[in-house]
């Protein structure tokens, strides 16, 4: 018998020294389609438009009873484009890696605020078909950019549903260009470099980037996302302008993970 109240004082006093914490997760995958323009004058004078498709995938992560946030994003984008004449025709491509932290303020218990700082990679690709010398930009950028994100929680029909409002805007950072007039291989073969990085602020690269996206929930742990993803990407640097417009009609789906984990 005193055995037994050992056995059982001993896994007692164990099962004490663990402690169970809780974090969640909440990805999102989203394919969009919609308008883009293109502008490099690097390139070409001419203003280029046409469709393009995007890919987004969300993880954000948050443990129970913190204010703080872990949020990952990846961004593809491609589009095929033309100019106004239809005479001469461009690709476009680039990808985004997002990663950044959030502190969320509860405004009402309705209405969340959250706000941080992201840090964005960006690399990506300009193609124009009808050049014979310099055919292609390479798009590459680092920046440290502000986040700011409302949620708002309300039911639809006895169904939990959100409206969430995100925008971004780039403060500082760094990115590759070539000088006006010089090549590609002038960089690369002769290495003549000629102030090919550049670095960048609000002023010279205002970039920005919205969202616009709606929550309805389907299931216990699934909800049906849609919106709109707006990313406006400009520069101004060595002598060349630049800019990539998408407008992105997006809908994918959000999957809320709970998360338990066992430490001393």
């Amino acid at each position: 018998m005193a055995s037994k109240l050992f056995i059982l004082f001993f896994f007692s006093l164990l099962s004490s020294t663990f402690v169970v914490a809780q974090s969640e997760r909440k990805t999102t995958n989203m394919i969009g389609v919609g308008p883009t323009e293109v502008y490099d004058t690097y390139l070409s004078q001419e203003h280029f438009s046409g469709t393009g498709l995007s890919f987004l995938s969300t993880v954000q992560g948050v443990k129970a009873e913190r204010c703080w946030s872990t949020l990952i994003e990846h961004q593809a984008h491609l589009a095929t484009l033309s100019d106004r004449s239809d005479d001469s025709n461009e690709l476009a491509g680039d990808y985004t890696f997002f990663i950044g932290r959030l502190r969320a303020f509860s405004l009402l218990p309705s209405i969340t605020i959250e706000a941080g700082g992201m840090i964005a990679a960006n690399v990506g690709f300009i193609y124009n078909m009808s050049n014979g010398n310099n055919p292609a930009q390479a798009r590459v950028s680092l920046n440290v950019q502000p986040m700011v994100a409302a949620t708002w929680r309300f039911s639809v029909f006895r169904r939990h549903a959100a409206l969430r409002y995100e925008t971004q805007l780039p403060l500082l950072g760094i990115m590759f260009s070539p000088n006006f007039g010089q090549s590609y291989y002038e960089i690369f073969s002769r290495g003549n470099y000629d102030h090919n990085i550049v670095p960048t602020t609000f002023v010279c690269a205002p970039n920005m980037r919205h969202q616009l996206m709606a929550d309805i929930n389907v299931g216990p742990h699934t909800t049906v996302r849609f919106g709109y993803l707006g990313d406006f990407q400009q520069s101004k640097v060595n002598n060349l302008k630049s800019h990539v417009y998408s407008n992105h009609f997006m809908i994918g789906f959000v999957k809320h993970f709970t998360i338990t984990n066992h430490r001393p």
